[in-house]
């Protein structure tokens, strides 16, 4: 899953792809690269980020959308907003990818159910608009898969199909780096759960914080080493900036085992 953030200050990409035909050119490089998912996001999720509305998310997203799927792009939409979510579907995109696990909206969850498509449920720690607290967890891992589990388990009982659901454990939303660390050790953990699930470690600050490198662009290499790792250890998405290099490492792990 190849990360297109269209936003102003996102931590990693922030303000690169305010041009829509600037994002829809790097999504197609990403395909090409060997993406077999470019994940569309119009609002950041970093720590105190500025919230917007849903038409200023959609001002955003919805060209890139709409330019990526008539090429048949496999598109996901990062947005916790059914407004946001209907309309890029209807332009084309055929995945939801919601920060909140389906919780900030209460209509989206019934929208996904109704248009029958796959869904993305992810777990955080606080919002994006606020300081992500770092709970005192009994165990990170079992804590994280408890609470997507119950999630995923809402989702089927609103009609979406289990075979359409997936779990991510949000990496860097409310997590020491420790216990970053351990989710992606954890991922075969999760997968127990019968959902394949999604593992999102690229260039975040947890990686900083233990290589010491400040800048994210530089974080890519250790990012690359986390995916591998992460689909070594059960993970059946890794999504990430560097396409190029993650699909190199991934071909030689899978060439090792």
């Amino acid at each position: 899953m190849a990360i297109v953030n269209v936003t102003p200050d996102s931590f990693s990409d922030g303000g690169e792809r305010l041009d829509p035909a600037q994002a829809i050119d790097d999504g197609l490089r990403f395909v090409s690269e060997g993406a077999d998912i470019v994940d569309i996001g119009g609002e950041s999720t970093r720590p105190g980020s500025r919230p917007i509305d849903a038409d200023e998310e959609l001002q955003r997203v919805l060209p890139v959308v709409e330019g990526l799927a008539k090429r048949n792009i496999v598109v996901s939409i990062d947005t916790r907003r059914t407004a946001v979510a209907r309309a890029c579907l209807d332009a084309g995109a055929r995945i939801v990818n919601d920060v909140s696990a389906l919780q900030d909206d209460p209509e989206l969850m019934p929208l996904v159910a109704e248009r029958a498509v796959p869904v993305v449920l992810m777990h955080r720690a606080g919002r994006s608009e606020e300081k992500y607290v770092v709970p005192a967890y009994a165990n990170v891992v079992e804590d994280v898969r408890g609470f997507l589990v119950e999630r995923a388990r809402a989702c089927e009982a609103a009609g979406i199909a289990r075979e359409r659901i997936a779990l991510d454990p949000g990496l860097g939303f409310g997590k020491s780096v420790q216990e970053n660390v351990d989710l992606v050790a954890g991922a075969g953990r999760l997968a127990e759960a019968g959902y394949p699930v999604l593992i999102g470690a690229s260039r975040k600050s947890f990686i900083g914080r233990l290589t010491g490198v400040e800048e994210p662009r530089r974080r890519d290499p250790a990012s690359i080493w986390l995916a591998v790792e992460a689909a070594r250890r059960g993970a059946a998405f890794v999504r990430v900036h560097d396409v190029a290099g993650t699909r190199q490492a991934l071909a030689v792990s899978r060439a090792m085992r």
